[in-house]
C-alpha cells in the first residue's frame, strides 16, 4: 500500500514533525475572504440572500418562503424513516440524555466563606442557541442528537438547528425525527456559512441566536471566526479527525479498521494510526485493501485522500514513551488506546478531547450512542477545551452575599486594599461613610 503516507517518527526532523500536527482549517486565510461576501449579504439581504445561496451553493431547491421547516414536514419525517432507524435514534438519545443530565449544575449553590459571608454560584440557561448540524458529506442525525440533547437539559428556551438542504429542498429526515425525539422544533434549511450569517445578523424568517454550536466545514469555522464579535461561535469544531493509538498487544487490522472510521467523513479529516510496533503497523497496511473492498465508492475514495495525503497515514514510533509524545503533541478531536490493557497507557495521555478505552469502544459507538457528546474540539484546541456539554448551553453569575455581622471585617481589608491600589471611590464605600449611611444617619 505504497499510496498510504508513513512516517518514521525518530527519523523526522522537527520540522516534520512540526507539519504531521497540522490539519485542514489550520490556515484559514482563504476561506476569511471567501466568506466576507457571503456574510454582508446576508445581513444586508436577509432570506433573500439565504435562499439565492442556497440555490448556488447547496444546488438546492429552496426559496424563501420554505427556508423554515414546517411542521408538515417533520410528520412525513417519521413515515420516512425506518422504525429500526428511529429505534436506534432513541436508543441514543435515551444514553445521551442520562450521560449529560449528570452534567447539570445546580441552579444556585452558596458556600459559607466566613462566619456570616457567602459566595457561589447561580446557573441559568443562555436565552437562545443555534445548533448547527453539517450535511454536505452525510447525512448526520447523530450531530443534531448531541448538539440538542444537552442544550434541552439545560433549558435554553430559544433552540434553533440550521442544516444545508438537499437538493430537492428537503432536510434528512432522520435529523427531523432526531431533533422532535430531542426536543427540537425549529430547523432552518440553511448551511455554511451563510448559516452562521443568518443565525449572527437574523433574518425575516431566522431569528438571531446568542450562540452558535456544532461542527463545519472551513467555510463554516472561516464564518465563525469572522463574525466572533457578533455570536458567541463556542468550541472550534471544524473537520474530522482522530487518532488510533496501538500497543503490540492487538492485530493491526483491527488498528486499520477504526482508522478509516473518521477518514471516511471527508478529504479535509485527519487521521492516524500512531504504533512502536512494526508489525502492527504492517499488519494495518496489509488489511487496509480488504476494509476498503467492504466500503461504499464515495467513502473510499476520502479516507484514500486522507490517508495518502499530509493529514494522515501511519506514524511507527520507537518507542511507548515516543508515542504518547506525539499523541500529546497532535492533541486529537477522538482517540482510541487500542490494547488489551488501555488503563496501562491512560495516565500518559493528557491531550485529547476523548479518549476510548479497549478493543470494545470504537469510534462509532461514541460518536453515535455511548453517552459522551462527540461534538469535541479540533486543530489542537483539546489542549484548552473539552467536549460540547451542558455547560456549554448554560452562563454562570457568581453571587456573594455579606451580612451585618460579617461586615466589618471584609470593609477593613477592602479598605486597606483599596488604599493600597488608590482607588478613592472604593475605599468610601468601605468607610465611615457607609457606616452613616447603615446608621440611618448618612447625608442628605
Amino acid at each position: 500500500m505504497s499510496d498510504v503516507s508513513f512516517y518514521d517518527y525518530a527519523k523526522l526532523s522537527a520540522e516534520a514533525k512540526a507539519n504531521l500536527l497540522r490539519r485542514s482549517e489550520t490556515d484559514i486565510s482563504g476561506f476569511i475572504e471567501k466568506v466576507r461576501p457571503i456574510l454582508e449579504a446576508v445581513r444586508a439581504e436577509g432570506d433573500r440572500a439565504v435562499a439565492r445561496f442556497g440555490r448556488e451553493l447547496d444546488k438546492a431547491d429552496i426559496s424563501e418562503d420554505r427556508i423554515k421547516v414546517s411542521e408538515a414536514e417533520f410528520d412525513a419525517a417519521f413515515k420516512l424513516v425506518d422504525d429500526a432507524v428511529i429505534d436506534s435514534i432513541k436508543f441514543s438519545i435515551q444514553n445521551i440524555r442520562s450521560f449529560h443530565e449528570e452534567q447539570k449544575p445546580p441552579a444556585m449553590s452558596l458556600k459559607e466563606i466566613r462566619n456570616g459571608a457567602f459566595a457561589g454560584d447561580r446557573f441559568t440557561p443562555i436565552r437562545s442557541v443555534a445548533l448547527y448540524v453539517p450535511r454536505g458529506k452525510g447525512s448526520f442525525p447523530s450531530v443534531t442528537m448531541m448538539t440538542s440533547v444537552p442544550a434541552v437539559v439545560a433549558g435554553v428556551p430559544e433552540l434553533a438547528i440550521v442544516t444545508p438542504p438537499a437538493p430537492d429542498g428537503t432536510v434528512d429526515a432522520a435529523t427531523l425525527v432526531a431533533a422532535r425525539l430531542a426536543g427540537v422544533e425549529t430547523v432552518y434549511k440553511v448551511g455554511g456559512a451563510q448559516a452562521v450569517a443568518a443565525v449572527a445578523y437574523g433574518t425575516e424568517t431566522i431569528k438571531p441566536a446568542l450562540k452558535i454550536v456544532g461542527p463545519g466545514s472551513p467555510w463554516v469555522v472561516a464564518a465563525k471566526r469572522s463574525l466572533a464579535g457578533v455570536i458567541d461561535t463556542g468550541l472550534p469544531a471544524g473537520p474530522s479527525e482522530a487518532m488510533i493509538f496501538a500497543d503490540d498487544t492487538v492485530h493491526g487490522g483491527l488498528a486499520a479498521l477504526d482508522l478509516l472510521i473518521e477518514a471516511e467523513h471527508g478529504p479535509d479529516s485527519s487521521a492516524y494510526l500512531v504504533t512502536h510496533s512494526r508489525r502492527v503497523a504492517e499488519e494495518a497496511l496489509a488489511a487496509l485493501p480488504q476494509h476498503w473492498a467492504r466500503m461504499t465508492e464515495q467513502r473510499v475514495a476520502f479516507s484514500r485522500t486522507v490517508l495518502s495525503g499530509t493529514c494522515g497515514g501511519i506514524v511507527l514510533t520507537s518507542s511507548l514513551e515516543e508515542s504518547y509524545e506525539f499523541v500529546n503533541a497532535f492533541a486529537p478531536e477522538h482517540l482510541e488506546i487500542l490494547s488489551r490493557d488501555a488503563f496501562a497507557h491512560l495516565g500518559h495521555i493528557t491531550e485529547a478531547a476523548e479518549i476510548l478505552l479497549g478493543l470494545h469502544t470504537p469510534v462509532s459507538i461514541a460518536n453515535f450512542c455511548l453517552g459522551p457528546n462527540a461534538v469535541l474540539p479540533t486543530s489542537r484546541w483539546a489542549r484548552t477545551f473539552g467536549p460540547l456539554s451542558v455547560t456549554d448551553f448554560v452562563k454562570r453569575s457568581s453571587i456573594g452575599y455579606v451580612t451585618a455581622p460579617a461586615y466589618p471585617e471584609f470593609a477593613e481589608h477592602a479598605h486597606r486594599l483599596a488604599v493600597y491600589e488608590g482607588f478613592s471611590s472604593h475605599a468610601h464605600a468601605v468607610s465611615p461613610v457607609r457606616d452613616a449611611y447603615l446608621r440611618g444617619d448618612g447625608e442628605r
